[in-house]
């Protein structure tokens, strides 16, 4: 009974196994074609060359912190993947019974928005472990994070920091305050749901949450958090 037992579960193993080897075979070879399509370098190039691109030094240090803090607080710790942040929304979702947290990076997200398609499926999700570590080797954390705030979706048609600063409050990114940036850093988890033309409560509700995650981790004080909260 034990070696029928163990020979199972070996069995079980063994087909694990083979079906995890296919499925990164089938990813990589779903991120080679898109790359074949084209480069990663034409592909990133296409984007700093736009006249709308902002640079990491024209992004005022709220929104920094701001989308730091609610996206990847560990951005400049971990390489493509965050294996912690995977296993922390793990337990989370599985605790609370519902998808809560997500565990993507920073440089996954501009893998998504840059290299691959917004499908979701498996094959796409394994080739945006491979776009990531291709980012991670080839530029550097602050242009990856360029390439992130310059390809997310605000709502009402901006794409990219410097439409949405311009189109919500008529400014350049640079000057966002702090109540801006902490609100345009919210809106691209939920485009249609976080932009403050939609809905204005919903996206104050977003706000909040991107300043708490900024006291936590101690990019600014509770009370700066709460002028702004208590408005």
């Amino acid at each position: 009974m034990k070696k029928f037992i163990f020979k199972m579960i070996l069995l079980v193993l063994i087909v694990l196994l083979i079906s995890s080897c296919v499925l990164l075979f089938l990813g990589y070879n779903y991120y080679c074609k898109s790359m074949n399509e084209k480069s990663l370098v034409n592909r990133v190039t296409d984007i700093t060359s736009g006249k709308n691109f902002t640079k990491f030094d024209e992004l005022s240090k709220n929104y920094i912190n701001a989308v730091i803090a609610v996206e990847d607080h560990r951005f400049y710790e971990h390489g493509a993947v965050d294996f912690i942040s995977i296993g922390r929304a793990f337990f989370v979702n599985i605790r609370d019974k519902e998808l809560k947290e997500g565990g993507s990076t920073i440089t996954q997200q501009v893998a998504k928005n840059v290299c691959l398609s917004q499908e979701k499926n498996a094959l796409r999700k394994i080739a945006e472990f491979f776009a990531s570590y291709d980012l991670e080797k080839n530029y550097s954390k602050n242009e990856i994070f360029e390439l992130y705030v310059n390809t997310a979706y605000f709502g009402d048609g901006y794409y990219g920091i410097k439409q949405a600063s311009k189109g919500y409050y008529n400014k350049t990114p640079d000057n966002l305050s702090l109540e801006e940036a902490s609100m345009l850093a919210g809106v691209p988890n939920a485009p249609s749901a976080y932009a403050p033309t939609k809905n204005f409560e919903l996206a104050k509700q977003r706000r909040s949450h991107v300043l708490k995650k900024m006291v936590e981790y101690n990019y600014i004080s509770q009370k700066d958090a709460d002028i702004i909260i208590e408005k």
